[in-house]
């Protein structure tokens, strides 16, 4: 977190927390009650500043004050990105992902990763066309496009893909799982809500 926070945290220490006003998108826009925020040095600002409390409730250190997150989906949304002219992968916030230790297909086509400390995020939309030409089969051929096709637009929820995913020097399989089951398979809350008697803003 930015030292200037960290002080307003010391000096101010029981700031009312505030709940439903910031939200991340499945693009991974930062959005104030459904409007996205555009100004480069603010979206800087919350993503330096964004963490997770022991009940799995993401929030934004705004100063003294914690600015919870309501997520439309999960935590990290993730877009492909170059580094050292190799393809990888880097959350909204900007980490690059130096390994992936899980994955696994929604039934809606959604593709969720998992990496180091079980963090986990969706890959864009706007980036999965790209991530799918990462897609092997048991044997680390690439994927054809028919099985890529069948695989994303599958309704299924449970069982195996039948494909891995290549991802640096590491390859794994993909696995699916229901959107609704991610929260407690992976221990956060999308819509984080005030404890009774709490005061919030």
């Amino acid at each position: 977190m930015d030292e200037i926070v960290l002080k307003s945290m010391a000096k101010w220490p029981n700031v009312p927390n505030v709940f439903g006003w910031l939200g991340l998108d499945r693009r991974g826009n930062w959005v104030i009650k459904d409007q996205r925020i555009g100004n480069p040095q603010v979206i800087e600002f919350i993503c330096r500043n964004y963490d997770v409390d022991e009940q799995g409730r993401w929030y934004f250190q705004n100063g003294p004050q914690r600015v919870f997150v309501s997520l439309a989906y999960a935590p990290f949304v993730l877009r492909t990105c170059n580094s050292d002219e190799a393809a990888c992968l880097q959350t909204h916030t900007g980490v690059v992902l130096e390994t992936i230790t899980g994955a696994w297909i929604d039934e809606d086509g959604t593709l969720v990763l998992r990496w180091s400390n079980n963090e986990v995020g969706s890959v864009s939309d706007r980036d999965l066309a790209e991530v799918t030409t990462w897609f092997t089969n048991a044997a680390g051929q690439p994927a054809d496009d028919e099985t890529v096709a069948k695989t994303v637009e599958s309704r299924a929820a449970h069982g195996s893909t039948g494909i891995w995913l290549s991802y640096r020097s590491s390859r794994l399989p993909v696995g699916r799982v229901k959107s609704e089951q991610l929260p407690s398979k992976f221990g956060f809350d999308r819509s984080p809500q005030p404890a009774p008697g709490q005061p919030d803003c």
